[in-house]
């Protein structure tokens, strides 16, 4: 596609026309571009997520985008990410200590999913009781739901779950206003500054994609690892701090570039017509910007196939680009950095338990993750 149809639409009966878009400077450049709305309103009959919990600042265009991102953003500033690292280096110890000595393993159900969960729950001020199994598997089950689960259950559940954590903030059984979830109750209940639908949603979109991409970047970065021994060796030797080797630094970049945990940048639509290599995107029109291919864009990154821990300079697309740049990218490189020289070290020498085509990945277009990803001490 890159080479011979860049811009290229994908026609279905009955559903509004997509347009990939497979290069890396026409994806930059479509990130920052105005002429593209986050809003799936303009869409009829385009159905964005779970209903209610769709006004949320990853479907917001300014000013609304602006107002809710200020809200949430102090809490994802890096220097207040970066006071996490002994907590995440415990937490994920403490994982490990739980399959010491075991021969199977599962990287993601044993370490990903858990650790990553349980540092967006810190983050929000998810009660103790709330950081399980049963509450990730609700909000994955909503962009990837497992056959035969009926999705107004599943709605319900998640709509139940919200309303909990809300109430919780609001009874101050909590300490409402100093973890982020009590924040953005207090700016709902006493400013204003949000609706009772934009807290649902942002309360929905952290917990998820806050959850979501960094369990990704871990398990398909140990893939990565795991299937080019020599560079996961260099990695494994590294002893990690708060100010990280150089060589962790440009590792967690280019697993990011090298198979991205989103796949396809989040929604956007043509908010008038655009003209791209000669195709006409017109009014409505959604325009998927596939960030995976753009990472692997030749004309940007040299051997991009390759798989080079030490690659710089290297700017991938892994969080997006411009006014949308991923708010949490502090914390997903920073439990990156911990989680995979961690995980290399603790495990020591181990192969997958299945044939790479085996892997199970989760149905998801715009994530990019595996299901599971089983691992056999050597």
């Amino acid at each position: 596609m890159r080479r011979h149809a860049p811009v290229r639409a994908e026609r279905r009966d009955g559903r509004p026309t997509v347009w990939q878009v497979s290069r890396y400077e026409d994806v930059r450049a479509l990130l920052t571009d105005e002429r593209l709305s986050k809003d799936p309103g303009r869409v009829p009959g385009y159905v964005a997520g779970p209903a209610g919990l769709n006004r949320h600042l990853v479907h917001a265009d300014p000013p609304d985008h602006t107002r809710l991102r200020t809200l949430v953003n102090t809490a994802f500033v890096p220097r207040r990410i970066a006071q996490l690292e002994p907590f995440i280096t415990a937490t994920a110890h403490l994982l490990l200590d739980r399959v010491e000595g075991h021969v199977h393993v599962d990287v993601i159900g044993d370490f990903a999913a858990p650790l990553t969960f349980r540092m967006i729950c810190a983050i929000l001020g998810v009660p103790e009781e709330l950081d399980n199994a049963e509450t990730r598997d609700t909000l994955m089950a909503t962009i990837a739901p497992a056959p035969g689960l009926d999705p107004a259950r599943v709605e319900g559940a998640l709509h139940a779950l919200l309303d909990r954590l809300v109430a919780t903030k609001r009874t101050g059984d909590e300490q409402s206003g100093v973890d982020l979830l009590g924040a953005l109750v207090r700016a709902s209940d006493e400013s204003g500054a949000m609706s009772e639908e934009e807290l649902r949603s942002t309360a929905y979109l952290l917990l998820l994609v806050g959850h979501d991409t960094t369990m990704n970047l871990i398990g398909n970065g140990t893939l990565a690892l795991l299937r080019n021994p020599a560079e996961a060796a260099r990695l494994a030797k590294v002893t990690v701090t708060v100010t990280a080797p150089d060589l962790v630094t440009t590792a967690v970049e280019e697993l990011l570039r090298y198979d991205s945990p989103v796949r396809d940048a989040t929604f956007r639509c043509a908010a008038e017509s655009i003209t791209l290599h000669g195709q006409v995107i017109g009014e409505g029109d959604i325009v998927s910007l596939l960030i995976g291919s753009a990472n692997r864009d030749g004309h940007r990154f040299p051997e991009p196939d390759r798989l080079d821990l030490g690659r710089t300079p290297n700017d991938h697309l892994a969080f997006g680009y411009g006014p949308h740049f991923c708010i949490g990218a502090a914390l997903a490189r920073l439990e990156g950095a911990v989680a995979l020289p961690l995980l290399l070290q603790r495990l020591g020498n181990v192969v997958l338990a299945k044939s790479v085509d085996e892997l199970p990945w989760r149905p998801t277009r715009v994530m990019r993750g595996l299901a599971a990803l089983p691992v056999v001490r050597d």
